[in-house]
C-alpha cells in the first residue's frame, strides 16, 4: 500500500486506537431536504470538531463546509435515484477523480447493491473506481446498500455484501449492525465501519454504537441519530466517549443526560428564585393598605365629635 493511502486512511481510522468516528451529512443526494438537514451549516458547524471526518457529497461540501477547517472528507461519489423513484439501486458514479481532488477529498465513498435488480452495475462500478482512485493514493469506502430496506438484512447477508465489496478492493466498508455480527467482521478482511440507520431513541443509538465496536467493528458513520437528536452535541460527545474513550452504553447515555440537561436546570433555578422575589413586593403593598385605611379613617370619630347632642342640651328654652 503506498504511503499516501496509508496517510489518507490513517485520517479516517485513527492510528492512535485504531478507531473512527465518521459524521454522515450525505442523505440529501437522494432525500433531498431531510429532517434537521434542512440548513447544512447550521448543523454541521457545532458538531464537526467532535468527529474524525466528514461523509459529503460534493454540492454541500462547497456550500456548507468552512475550507479553514482542517476537516477529513469521505466525498460521496455515487447517486442517480431519489427516494421518489421506483429502485434506489440503480445509481453510477457522479463525480470525476479530478473533481475529487480538487476538493481535496481524503476518502471516496459509494453504494453496492448486492443482490438487487442493479447488482451487476454497482459493483463493477465499484471496481473501476478503485482502479482508478488507486493512481492518486485515494482510498474507497464501500457502502453495502440496502435501499428501502434498511435494518432487515442478516449476517449472512451482511457477510456476502462486505465480502464481495472488499473482494473488489474497498479499502472500507460501511454496513449495517446486526444479531451475530462478529461473523460479518470475521469474513471479512478489511475494516468495517457502521452506519447508523434510522433515528432510534439515544439511549438504543448509544447501545448499537458500543456493541458494534466490541463485535469488531473501528467505528460508526452516524448522522440521523446524532443530528436529528434533541441534543446533537451532547448525543456526539457521548459516541465519541464510546469510540475514542472507555464509556459502555450506559456510561455514555448517562453522560447524554447530564450534558444535556445542565443547559436546561439553569433558567430552570432562576424562576423560581424571581417568582418568591416577586411576590414578596406585592405583599407589602397589600399589607401597607390595610393598615393605612383603619389608620386614616377616621370618619367614625368626626360624627362622634358633631356637636348636635350638645346643642339639645344646651337648648335653655326646654328648661
Amino acid at each position: 500500500m503506498d504511503w499516501g493511502l496509508k496517510n489518507r486512511i490513517a485520517r479516517i481510522i485513527s492510528p492512535a486506537d485504531n478507531k473512527a468516528l465518521m459524521l454522515a451529512v450525505d442523505h440529501g443526494y437522494f432525500l433531498g431536504p431531510t429532517e434537521k438537514l434542512e440548513d447544512l451549516e447550521k448543523t454541521i458547524t457545532p458538531l464537526a470538531k467532535y468527529c474524525d471526518s466528514l461523509m459529503i457529497t460534493r454540492g454541500a461540501l462547497r456550500t456548507s463546509v468552512n475550507p479553514n477547517y482542517p476537516l477529513p472528507v469521505v466525498l460521496r461519489v455515487s447517486g442517480g435515484t431519489s427516494i421518489i423513484g421506483e429502485d434506489l439501486s440503480q445509481e453510477d458514479i457522479t463525480v470525476s477523480i479530478k473533481d475529487a481532488i480538487r476538493l481535496n477529498a481524503t476518502a471516496l465513498a459509494m453504494s453496492v447493491f448486492v443482490g438487487s435488480k442493479h447488482e451487476y452495475q454497482t459493483i463493477v462500478n465499484l471496481g473501476k473506481l478503485v482502479s482508478e482512485a488507486e493512481e492518486y493514493g485515494i482510498p474507497v469506502l464501500a457502502v453495502t446498500a440496502v435501499g428501502k430496506e434498511i435494518g432487515t438484512k442478516d449476517a449472512r447477508y451482511l457477510s456476502l455484501a462486505c465480502r464481495i465489496a472488499a473482494e473488489q478492493g474497498a479499502h472500507i466498508v460501511k454496513t449495517y449492525y446486526c444479531e451475530n455480527f462478529e461473523k460479518v467482521v470475521k469474513s471479512c478482511p478489511v475494516p468495517i465501519i457502521i452506519a447508523g440507520g434510522k433515528k432510534i431513541p439515544e439511549k438504543d443509538a448509544l447501545k448499537l454504537t458500543y456493541d458494534a465496536l466490541k463485535a469488531g467493528a473501528v467505528g460508526v458513520d452516524m448522522g440521523r441519530n446524532i443530528w436529528q437528536s434533541d441534543n446533537p452535541v451532547a448525543m456526539i460527545k457521548a459516541v465519541h466517549s464510546i469510540v475514542h474513550g472507555s464509556n459502555n452504553a450506559e456510561q455514555a447515555f448517562t453522560m447524554y443526560k447530564q450534558l444535556s440537561q445542565k443547559p436546561n436546570q439553569k433558567p430552570n433555578n432562576n424562576k423560581p428564585n424571581q417568582k418568591p422575589n416577586n411576590n414578596k413586593p406585592n405583599q407589602k403593598p397589600n399589607n401597607n393598605k390595610p393598615n393605612q385605611k383603619p389608620n386614616n379613617n377616621k370618619p367614625n370619630q368626626k360624627p362622634n365629635n358633631n356637636k348636635p347632642n350638645q346643642k339639645p342640651n344646651n337648648n335653655k328654652p326646654n328648661q
